[in-house]
């Protein structure tokens, strides 16, 4: 009988059979390929009872406007059942720069919220309290500038650090492979992320230093098998950076983190989950041999695809993002944000954002599907699909070795490129016809649909740029410029550079102005051509 198309394969372009049998799995062990949950290689989840002791924490990414703004957005949020709360910072921040700065204007306040001082973290932060409640910052390049004002203005509330619980992205090997947000050249901002490590390990014992992103890499137009092995490798190129240092691999590991993407493929998904904890054990356990078994644990947040949203149909985008995020629950997440349907046109409204909450709640309350742990564990093709990933990531492992390591790998431009190569393969399918896009493709509609967007106004980045100004005109510049300088010589003289950056935004001294200073330092960084 004949069949629809000449040849299926998941979305990353891994051949689908017809049905699955035992004998795709002769090689494979239910003691040493599966086990059982919160044991080793914890294919199917870290925890002994996963989802039956504690669900997922629900953390939708929110950030816009100003940080008044974006503090009522949060308290919306928690009101309405959020767990957790997660930063969303607009490109100036992301990038170093003040508010006021030229390169700045017009963009404060339209991707996320606007933070250039200790002040504006403090009022981001307002009425919530920073020791119940964990937070995430989505943030690399200038992340342990971010870190130290989140630290200084706990400092100020009386909170002590070891009580403060969240993560911080902090993951720079990723914005040169794909998001290309970076401030200063690989070596040096190795050097910040180990630092971060550290003084987590000393003083901020319960937060997540680095999350190790693939979101990016898989927005950037990557396949799975691609997000899985670059994660995971960035992964493994921290605890090496880390260690080398003379950091034991017991005294971080545990705390760091990872960010997966979700794509449309349901089961591709749930495989790519159960593959990256079940490769992480392994390679943590081969290369460093810890003593202590959760450095061996592969914790991991999940997003809903971004790409895969469209401005086409958006009522549409309500649908994929359910199933992603059902793929990320019966893979194992601990912690989960759903897109708004809205947000391939805009920042989400109020409304779009609760329905993307309540698409959480309705999976954890009211689908079952939490009432048994890996509920397709055994399944014979999610099983052959969690190999097919892992040996996938493994054949790239074996690159990225040859090739001296991952910042070697990025200098000659061979991740840029796989990811290139990749996407371009996805878009020629799609304009073919042979990957359907509801609503793009394949059940078009000559009317667009209407639904009501959020608009940044000019406002924001006026009030922004006045506060900036009061701000400097406030503070002691003496004692500003001195803790700068001191900034600079803990930079040349390779001290861990978290101290002198809390006492910097204390003494008022702005996200540009510090990332400025550490520019003079660590020099800047111009990628490879990889066309």
């Amino acid at each position: 009988m004949n069949e629809r198309k000449p040849q299926f394969t998941t979305l990353s372009g891994i051949e689908v059979a017809q049905v699955y049998t035992a004998d795709e799995l002769k090689s494979w062990s239910p003691e040493q390929d599966l086990s059982r949950p919160g044991e080793f290689p914890y294919t199917r989840g870290i925890y002994p009872t996963m989802y039956r002791g504690r669900l997922w924490t629900m953390r939708q990414f929110a950030g816009f406007g100003s940080a008044e703004d974006t503090n009522r957005r949060f308290k919306y949020l928690l009101e309405h059942g959020q767990t957790g709360l997660s930063v969303a910072f607009d490109m100036p921040t992301l990038m170093g720069l003040d508010a006021d700065d030229p390169l700045a204007h017009g963009e404060i306040g339209h991707c996320g919220v606007s933070i250039s001082s200790l002040a504006d973290m403090e009022r981001l932060f307002e009425g919530i309290p920073l020791d119940q409640v964990t937070t995430s910052m989505t943030i690399n390049g200038p992340a342990a500038v971010l870190f130290a004002m989140y630290l200084a203005a706990a400092e100020r509330r009386g909170i002590p650090f070891e009580r403060l619980g969240g993560t911080l992205q902090n993951d720079i090997l990723k914005e040169y492979i794909a998001q290309k947000e970076w401030l200063f050249p690989p070596e040096p901002s190795l050097r910040l992320i180990t630092d971060t490590i550290e003084y987590c390990a000393d003083s901020v014992p319960k937060w997540h230093p680095v999350s190790i992103s693939g979101y990016h890499i898989r927005e950037a137009g990557s396949t799975a098998v691609q997000e899985l092995a670059f994660t995971l490798y960035n992964g493994l190129t921290y605890v090496e950076a880390a260690v080398k240092t003379g950091l034991a691999v017991d005294r971080f590991a545990p705390k760091l983190s990872f960010f997966f993407n979700v794509h449309n493929d349901l089961f591709e998904e749930i495989a790519k989950f159960r593959a990256a904890r079940r490769l992480w054990a392994r390679e943590m356990r081969r290369r460093y041999n810890p003593a202590d078994p959760r450095s061996l644990q592969l914790r991991c947040h999940a997003q809903t695809a971004g790409c895969s949203l469209t401005a086409q149909q958006p009522l549409n985008n309500v649908v994929r993002t359910a199933l992603q995020a059902l793929a990320a629950v019966l893979g194992g997440t601990q912690s989960l944000h759903t897109n708004s349907m809205d947000e391939t046109l805009a920042l989400p409204t109020e409304d779009a954002v609760r329905l993307a909450l309540r698409t959480q709640q309705v999976i954890a309350h009211e689908s079952e599907v939490v009432n048994t742990i890996d509920p397709l564990g055994g399944s014979y093709y999610v099983e052959t699909l969690t190999n097919r990933l892992e040996e996938g990531a493994r054949d790239y492992f074996q690159r990225l070795d040859d090739m001296g390591g991952m910042v070697k790998a990025i200098e000659q431009g061979y991740p840029q490129r796989e990811i290139l190569d990749a996407s371009q393969r996805y878009q020629r399918e799609v304009e073919r016809g042979d990957r359907t896009i509801v609503g793009v493709n394949e059940f078009v509609e000559s009317e667009p649909q209407k639904i009501p967007i959020l608009k940044i106004g000019p406002e924001v980045e006026a009030e922004q740029v006045a506060r900036l100004s009061d701000l400097r005109k406030s503070r002691d510049p003496f004692k500003m410029a001195g803790a700068i300088e001191a900034v600079q010589e803990a930079a040349v003289c390779h001290e861990n550079l978290m101290p002198y950056l809390v006492e910097a935004v204390k003494a008022k001294a702005t996200l540009g102005e510090i990332c400025a200073a550490l520019k003079e330092v660590f020099g800047t960084y111009r990628e490879p051509v990889v066309l």
